[in-house]
């Protein structure tokens, strides 16, 4: 009844999303001081406790898909900020971690899964995420459907698979027997008979459909983040969002192009279909990941690993592998927030820099390096320092500051901070 559209002028969404990030925040600033004050001292587990019991504000979204995403992608940067505090420490790397091109492979992996599920297992993928990649590729859905089918050794579904071809231009007739061992060339791209150029053709394509979509991604956070620049040289700022934009959908062109040709050059070498192929294309696609900048390509990695480790799972619970525990995705996303707001407070040089600041936005910024010196902990410190009155040149007296080590001349303000 709370946020019932009946009872609200707003969408009920937005009330949902202010209850999650409202609530965490709030909640987050009241366990931790009433922690700090029951224990007499300021500590790390202060602020795991304090984040982990403040992530049931995650109750507030009531799809336990969303609350899972969440959960998962949090996960993912939990796992960076470990591996990040680790290496620094030197106390143990991954195999492969020096790899010039890792994250590459990370993305790669994750493609993998992510494709192999939309075409054998779509229900384990969100409708939204299923759409896009269904609108971004040139294959029509009938036809992923008697690809999977035949896959599976099911009869294929030929009367919708008539129903399309029918209305392609130039296709005469549907010839397939239902139960045959693999989909060809001539049905999955009905209108153009030569496979390079189908490949080329849904290339281009993708680069026409997605090309506004990139640019406005570009563009509007360079024009919002960087107001005060883009006023300055606004040229700069649009020639830079258009490098950007163009780089980012060659990206995903050029992964769309690998995937259908590893798909069109399997039919020219076997006779019969397998699952396990397009797992091997996705891979194989995700190569076009080293068109995007280097900083993007771990980014990337982060964002689709997430939704491969939910759809792996999903597989796994479906074949009764793991359990099916209801709500587990709650006590993940606490257990994970716990873990965030630690490493926020006391290793914020292991999380990603946008990350950081998002957090620290919507916790009024209080959070930052502890020093271990004090007893009350790193905000306090901050806040006694800019009630203390001292001009600039008193700064060079503390030597530690939540920002880092200040110039003398520096400002101790917000911007000081990074990642804000």
């Amino acid at each position: 009844m709370l946020v019932s559209e009946k009872d609200l002028i707003v969408r009920e969404e937005a009330c949902r999303i202010g209850l999650l990030f409202g609530g965490f925040t709030g909640s987050f600033h009241g366990l931790h001081c009433l922690l700090r004050k029951l224990r007499g001292k300021e500590t790390p587990l202060n602020g795991f406790l304090a984040g982990s019991v403040a992530g049931l504000s995650v109750l507030a979204l009531d799809d336990p898909s969303r609350r899972r995403t969440l959960a998962l992608y949090l996960l993912a940067r939990l796992a960076q900020c470990a591996y990040n505090s680790a290496k620094s420490k030197n106390r143990f790397h991954f195999w492969g971690s020096h790899w010039r091109h890792g994250d590459s492979l990370l993305f790669a992996i994750s493609s993998a899964q992510v494709m192999y599920s939309f075409i054998m297992r779509p229900e384990t993928l969100p409708k939204a995420y299923q759409d896009f990649i269904a609108k971004t590729g040139p294959i029509a859905l009938p036809v992923y459907r008697a690809v999977r089918e035949s896959c599976r050794g099911g009869p294929i579904d030929l009367v919708a698979l008539s129903a399309y071809l029918s209305s392609r231009m130039g296709f005469q007739s549907l010839k397939l027997d239902p139960h045959a061992p693999i989909i060809p060339c001539s049905i999955i791209h009905p209108d153009t008979a030569s496979c390079l150029a189908h490949n080329a053709n849904a290339t281009y394509s993708t680069f026409r459909k997605t090309f506004p979509l990139y640019f406005s991604l570009t563009f509007v956070p360079f024009v919002i983040l960087h107001l005060q620049k883009f006023m300055e040289s606004p040229m700069r700022t649009c020639w830079n969002a258009t490098k950007g934009a163009v780089r980012s959908t060659s990206f995903l062109s050029a992964f769309v192009g690998l995937f259908q040709a590893v798909i069109c050059l399997q039919r020219k070498v076997v006779t019969r279909d397998h699952k396990l192929i397009y797992w091997f294309a996705g891979c194989i696609a995700a190569l076009s990941v080293l068109l995007e900048k280097k900083g993007r390509r771990s980014e990337l990695s982060l964002y689709v690993l997430p939704r491969a480790a939910d759809s792996f799972w999903y597989i796994l619970v479906n074949r009764h592998l793991l359990p099916d525990i209801k709500n587990a995705e709650v006590l993940l996303f606490c257990l994970c927030m716990g873990g965030i707001m630690y490493y926020l407070e006391y290793e914020p040089d292991t999380m990603a820099p946008f990350l950081r600041g998002l957090i620290r936005r919507f916790l009024a910024s209080r959070i930052s390096t502890a020093d271990p010196a004090p007893k009350l902990g790193a905000p306090y410190s901050y806040v006694n320092t800019l009630n203390s009155g001292h001009d600039l040149n008193s700064q060079d007296k503390h030597p530690k500051s939540p920002a880092g080590s200040l110039e003398s001349g520096e400002q101790l303000n917000l911007e000081a901070f990074s990642g804000l």
